[in-house]
């Protein structure tokens, strides 16, 4: 059976190249998702900073959850912080006294802000040893006013740095120059004194490097140690080897759950658009083919024989392009990698785990999905009787398959339940992957109820051409007795238009109801920033003639089922700068122990909310207010000082309610804070984008691959109707002729396809904005949606041209009198 189903691949390459195509990019993609997974799975971020310690005590780098599953059982949860958590500094004399200790070092980490150079991490100079750190020019800081700086700084002994911290603006005096510098971070020294000061955080330290007396006995000290901590330090980390990267590097662990969230939704939706494209492919194959399989039918050919033949041949395709594929993939997944550090979603240090894992799973998983469709593909010709087997290959049949038409109405019925679920979720943590799901449920069902879509769409469209005569009745008579054709080829149009609208304007939709709250909610006349302290803010106030002044924080907190974005705001004048749109509660009651929050989160006034802050503080607090504008303003509004205190950068926007006041005369309140600026009516303070261009990304790549499956259709069709083509030709019918009978056919594959697609978008959109937004209408840029229609008609009108053009070269007569 493998000698004949080579011979087959041998004599049948063009049928076969399609398949070859899909299951080629398939596999590359999914061992793409794959390594990314494997990444966040496996990866480890080794230390730089502290590469010097060979044990490091931190605070706790996760959030602890006990979820409730029902029937008193609880599953413990864990989630990676966003901010640094704090220890005791007495914690230090404690483990210096452990036997086996020779010597302990406390380190303070604050943000600083320099003048002309952007934000840099300040230290105090006792932490240089974690490194270490040396000298290269001058000396240790001494002074309140002295630092030294890196050897990546361009500064040198002597230089005055104006700096701005939490605590204001100075000026300091370069005393020291280090010989050292490190990948990925800046870092500045002061005196330990002014440290202490500058980070604000009295009797406390966020990391301590402890040296064992013996070299050889770091495993010992680090047991010894963990036992001393879970005695006295409640929440801190003991780490060694390149689990210090986890508390050096806090953004190691939220980037390594990003890998395998962004690799299991872009992998899993690109295995189902690779189904969706494996089995479309091979069916439109199996349809170029069933003369032949109905020959080895009335050959007594069994079912049996007619089902392992045609799967072994799609093992032998998938195998042949698979493989190179997964190796193709293997580059892929180092692209997209240094694409998602580049863009700040990952650190970048955080290194690509290259292995077997992913590369096997992408065969494994695509082969068999090869494999699978082939079966289904040809599952009609296998079951007729020999008698009947050319007859019914000369003509389509009359019906659809029952089995299939009931597999479609399961499956659109699927995603009309996932619509109904959609508009009640409110989250984009679950509104994220439902969305991408539905709209391919949606376009599953097309494929599956292809044929009588078809039939039905081009008795209506195909109307104006069959009266036009001539050219137009040509293509429409081809349109009508070519459905299971048309459907094969509608599909992957249809997938490619409703997925690229579906995942663009989700974003759009919740990007414009952002930016349309944010603007009629912000009442403020002026907005400063980017990093104001508390300081410029106080001076601010002093200026006559404001009216209030509104700091915001923007950072994001975690209960056991979801994370949420917050603000934090000063409480003092909040109507006067900020119109949170209150649907219930007050915000007259709104300060410490309290929180307003968005409405449809299911929180009602007066309920109790706990959840951890960004440094995985546990805090719970009453709530007060319900507001609309969550999506500008953020899902709880909390007390500014509370969020300062669990933040690593607590400078955030400041907004300014100040009728009649002139810019200049704020301008001139901050002038001793360099770096500030004052803007009039600002739309709303800046926030976050939530890794905008990272779903750009991912969306490209999906889009990219179901357009590859699209073209790839289109060109087998093409391949596959060269004899009719010929016979044209011979029949009278010039190539121009040839060529605008198929363009007036692709136009209307195309326009049926964008109905369908758009349809399915639509749809999709309008229940996912109704959960994220509030409104049943969805934000679609036209010029966007213009440009995904026309790139898809585009690429359409190319995949059938350019193979037709290929094939009218070689004379009719010779194609005719070729063997099939």
């Amino acid at each position: 059976m493998f000698s004949l189903a080579l011979s087959t691949l041998r004599h049948r390459r063009a049928a076969f190249a399609g398949a070859f195509v899909a299951l080629f990019c398939a596999a590359a993609l999914v061992t793409a998702c794959g390594m990314l997974m494997d990444t966040g799975l496996r990866g480890k971020v080794a230390p730089k900073r502290y590469a010097g310690a060979p044990v490091v005590v931190a605070g706790d780098p996760q959030s602890h959850f006990l979820k409730d599953k029902g029937e008193g059982e609880f599953k413990r949860k864990s989630k990676p912080n966003t901010a640094r958590a704090w220890i005791p500094e007495a914690t230090a004399a404690r483990l210096r006294a452990l036997p086996g200790v020779r010597s302990v070092v406390t380190e303070v980490t604050f943000p600083v802000v320099v003048s002309g150079g952007g934000a840099v991490d300040g230290h105090g100079w006792e932490s240089a040893a974690l490194t270490p750190f040396t000298l290269k020019a001058g000396r240790a800081p001494a002074a309140t006013d002295e630092i030294v700086v890196d050897a990546a700084s361009g500064r040198s002994v002597g230089a005055k740095v104006n700096v701005l911290t939490s605590l204001g603006a100075g000026t300091y005096r370069v005393v020291g120059v280090t010989a050292q510098r490190l990948d990925n971070q800046t870092v500045m020294f002061f005196a330990t004194a002014e440290a202490r000061r500058l980070a604000a955080r009295p009797g406390q330290v966020n990391a301590i490097g402890v040296w064992p007396a013996n070299a050889d006995a770091i495993g010992t000290t680090a047991a010894a140690v963990r036992d001393a901590m879970r005695e006295t330090t409640a929440g801190a980390s003991v780490q060694t080897g390149k689990g210090r990267g986890r508390v050096e590097f806090l953004g190691s662990d939220s980037g390594r759950v990003k890998l395998i969230s962004m690799g299991a939704a872009l992998g899993g939706t690109s295995l189902i658009v690779a189904l969706l494209a494996v089995v479309g492919t091979f069916g439109l194959a199996i349809q170029q083919r069933e003369r032949e399989l109905a020959l080895l039918r009335a050959i007594a050919a069994t079912p049996r024989q007619l089902r392992r033949l045609i799967g072994r041949e799609a093992l032998l395709v998938g195998l042949g392009a698979t493989i190179p594929g997964a190796v193709a993939g293997l580059f892929l997944g180092s692209r997209l990698h240094a694409a998602f550090a580049d863009l700040d979603a990952i650190p970048a240090n955080l290194p690509l785990v290259v292995g077997p894992f992913a590369p096997i799973v992408a065969v494994t998983v695509t082969v068999a999905a090869a494999w699978l469709a082939a079966r289904i593909s040809a599952r009609r010709v296998a079951r007729l009787r020999p008698v009947e087997a050319l007859g019914e290959a000369a003509l389509a049949p009359a019906r659809m398959p029952w089995l299939r038409i009931v597999a479609g109405t399961v499956v659109l019925a699927g995603a009309v339940v996932l619509t109904i679920v959609l508009r009640s979720v409110h989250t984009e943590a679950g509104s994220g992957p439902l969305t991408p799901v539905t709209a391919l449920l949606y376009a599953t069902s097309v494929g599956l109820l292809g044929p009588v879509l078809a039939r039905a769409a081009v008795g209506l469209v195909a109307l104006p051409l069959r009266v036009s005569g001539g050219i137009g009745g040509l293509a429409a008579a081809n349109l009508r007795t070519g459905a299971r054709r048309l459907a094969a080829v509608i599909t992957p149009l249809t997938l490619m238009i409703a997925l690229a609208s579906t995942l663009l304007f989700a974003q759009t939709t919740v990007e414009g109801a952002a930016d349309s709250q944010a603007e009629a909610g912000n009442v403020a006349d002026f907005v400063l920033g980017p990093a104001v302290p508390s300081p410029a803010a106080e001076a601010v106030r002093r200026v006559h003639g404001v009216r209030a002044v509104t700091e915001v924080l923007h950072s994001r907190v975690r209960s056991a089922n979801s994370p949420y974005s917050v603000q934090g705001v000063t409480p003092a004048g909040l109507t006067h700068t900020m119109d949170l749109d209150v649907r219930s509660g007050s915000l007259d009651a709104f300060g410490d122990g309290t929180m307003a929050v968005r409405e449809s989160l299911g929180i009602k006034v007066g309920d109790r909310k706990s959840f951890s802050m960004a440094d995985g503080t546990p805090v719970t607090l009453r709530v007060v207010a319900v507001y609309k504008r969550g999506l500008g303003f953020g899902d709880f509004t909390l007390p500014h000082a509370l969020v300062a205190a669990h933040v690593d950068v607590p400078m955030g926007t400041v907004l300014v309610s100040a009728p009649g006041v002139s810019r200049a005369a704020l301008s001139k309140a901050t002038a001793a804070y360099p770096g500030l600026g004052v803007q009039e009516r600002a739309t709303a303070p800046d926030k976050a984008s939530g890794g905008t261009a990272v779903n750009y990304l991912s969306l490209g790549l999906i889009v990219a691959f179901a357009a590859i499956s699209m073209v790839n259709t289109l060109a087998m069709a093409i391949a596959g109707r060269v004899r009719e083509l010929a016979l044209l030709r011979l029949a009278g019918a010039t190539r121009r002729q040839v060529l605008r009978t198929l363009r007036l056919e692709t136009w209307v594959v195309t326009l049926i396809a964008t109905v369908l697609g758009t349809a399915i978008a639509f749809v999709t959109l309008t229940a996912f904005s109704v959960g994220m937004t509030g409104s049943a209408t969805p934000h679609i840029p036209a010029a966007g949606y213009a440009g995904i229609v026309g790139g898809s008609a585009l690429l359409a009108l190319l995949a059938t041209t350019v193979p037709a053009r290929v094939a009218l070269r070689s004379a009719p007569a010779g194609v005719i009198a070729a063997r099939e």
